[in-house]
């Protein structure tokens, strides 16, 4: 069983800097999105992780590969951003001209993924990751990585709202005795 599980969202992207809703659309890290992912692998350098999990998305994968883990890294479906469906691409004041009571973590997007179906894909990950014999990593997307450390503290979906995580930002989830607790966040 995961002693720790440490989650490293993606560097920056044009469309990450730009708060463009980015799910399918396989972008790849700007300038100072490889910088970010290039200074997290000495943040976790004596670490060992007996499980590597990684997107399929380019610009996770560069972000593990620059962070020094794509040679252990296994590629995982279930950690793809939340599809935007209709709102890939658009801002969220963007979104709201045409839905002005729009709230993702409610509603999810139309032709996308509902919060059911992003917790099924993220109960499906927190399950591998529990059986990490060991730490383990996970390299993705905000809006995935802020679900499953809702779902690991036993929160619903929606509960992601409350956990911003900057582009390369690094966060940690573990156990006080026996209860899921974030042991740390945006490091």
């Amino acid at each position: 069983m995961a002693r720790e599980i440490v989650v490293v969202r993606h560097g920056e992207t044009e469309w990450s800097r730009a708060g463009k809703h980015t799910s399918h659309t396989d972008l790849g890290l700007t300038e100072a999105g490889r910088t970010r992912a290039e200074a997290v692998g000495p943040l976790l350098a004596e670490r060992e992780f007996s499980l590597v999990l990684c997107s399929p998305l380019r610009r996770a994968r560069e972000t593990c590969e620059l962070a020094g883990f794509a040679d252990a890294a296994v590629l995982d479906d279930d950690l793809r951003e939340w599809d935007y469906g209709s709102y890939e691409g658009l801002t969220t004041p963007e979104i709201r001209l045409r839905s002005p009571a729009w709230l993702l973590w409610r509603d999810g997007c139309p032709d996308g993924e509902s919060p059911a179906q992003v917790r099924e894909r993220v109960d499906r990950v927190l399950a591998r990751l529990r059986r990490a014999d060991g730490d383990a990593i996970a390299f993705a997307h905000g809006h995935i990585l802020r679900v499953l450390t809702a779902r690991w503290l036993g929160m619903e979906v929606a509960a992601g709202a409350r956990l911003a995580l900057e582009a390369g930002g690094i966060g940690v989830l573990g156990f006080e005795r026996e209860t899921e607790v974030l042991r740390g966040w945006n490091r």
